[in-house]
């Protein structure tokens, strides 16, 4: 496993070597101008990826030069045309229409994310084209992030807040503003991977009691690391004092979390989501913590993104919402940019990619 911030010194180690220029600057750069593989990059990525592609002289690039507004799908199907590779984010839908739209030519797709649920793996294995993407480097700053959210919405720090600036903080009161410890406590989590083992390690030292987990089928080496226990879904359900959500969006798990697992889960339990929004019904979340089924939910990843804020969820106390920002720090984010770069460009010297998709 990667941390962040070995993974972005290796990655800037072994950036793909540059190109030699050994001949008259003006007729080299002309000649290889005609001849670059072109690229297309769909978001103004974090520095150290855009320092790797320009510093490779095996591209061309395009960028759309902006963070903070996404490139429109028009815009997007005009620019991916004859281009030979892609570097996309998760907000970029990558399915047969983009994929006629970019033509024969794209060869490799780089995803600058763990997830890929936004591309049409189908597609894209039935043309042929490598898909790069970005796990491992986002595990510790997911985990950290997941714990923070945890105690966030156990402990009710949203609430104090907003009591202690509007005047709600008077005297002092023997259950105002109580929540629910981690210690003697069972967490359960539903997808082991690394994230969740790494989720596990920054809990334990708060003296859980028990950890549990369910996925697809027992992973005993991933387990040992945590001293955790399989069970199915319904006892995670039944048994968790906090259920965090780690697994991959899936046709399977779309949707998985819904008012059968809330129905089973304890009154004082606290869900926590930092995996993909589509795994929740949210409709069936709203009725859990509204009616008192469960005791609170931490969400950082909702369907759709931005979650408009009339939603009804943003009108409940007992529910914290976080604007999908689990990978961002500073080291992970470089990190992930550097990765994606990299990948994109041993892709196209068509050589084995750091980290890709098997199709």
């Amino acid at each position: 496993m990667w941390g962040s911030r070995m993974a972005l010194r290796r990655l800037q180690k072994i950036a793909v070597a540059p190109l030699s220029i050994k001949e008259g600057i003006t007729n080299k750069v002309q000649r290889e101008m005609s001849t670059l593989q072109r690229v297309y990059v769909t978001r103004q990525i974090p520095p150290e990826g855009l320092k790797i592609l320009k510093e490779s002289g095996q591209v061309q690039f395009e960028l759309w030069d902006s963070d903070d507004v996404p490139v429109s799908r028009a815009e997007l199907l005009k620019k991916v045309k004859g281009v030979d590779g892609l570097l996309c984010v998760l907000t970029e839908k990558i399915d047969a229409e983009l994929l006629d739209a970019a033509g024969p030519s794209l060869k490799v797709l780089s995803t600058m994310s763990v997830g890929f649920d936004h591309l049409s793996l189908d597609e894209l294995k039935k043309r042929g084209i490598r898909v790069g993407y970005t796990p491992e480097v986002l595990t510790d700053a997911v985990a950290e992030l997941t714990v923070a959210l945890l105690l966030t919405t156990s402990r009710r720090l949203i609430e104090a807040t907003h009591e202690a600036k509007t005047g709600g903080w008077g005297t002092w009161r023997t259950l105002w503003l109580c929540g629910h410890e981690l210690a003697n406590s069972t967490v359960g989590i539903l997808g082991l991977g690394r994230i969740g083992v790494a989720i596990a390690e920054r809990l334990a030292p708060f003296k859980v009691k028990k950890f549990l987990y369910t996925d697809v089928a027992p992973r005993p080496e991933l387990a040992k690391a945590i001293n955790a226990e399989y069970v199915s879904f319904d006892e995670l359900a039944k048994q968790s004092d906090f259920l965090a959500v780690c697994c991959a969006l899936t046709p399977e798990t779309k949707e998985i979390c819904n008012k059968e697992l809330f129905s089973k889960m304890k009154n004082t339990s606290i869900f926590i989501n930092t995996s993909r929004g589509g795994v929740v019904n949210q409709e069936d979340l709203y009725e859990a913590l509204s009616t008192g089924q469960i005791a609170g939910a931490g969400l950082d990843v909702t369907v759709p993104e931005p979650l408009p804020t009339n939603h009804p969820l943003f009108t409940l106390k007992n529910c914290v919402i976080l604007p999908h920002i689990a990978s961002a720090s500073y080291t992970t984010r470089n990190a992930m940019s550097a990765l994606a770069a990299n990948n994109l460009l041993l892709g196209l010297r068509g050589k084995p990619m750091i980290k890709e998709l098997k199709l």
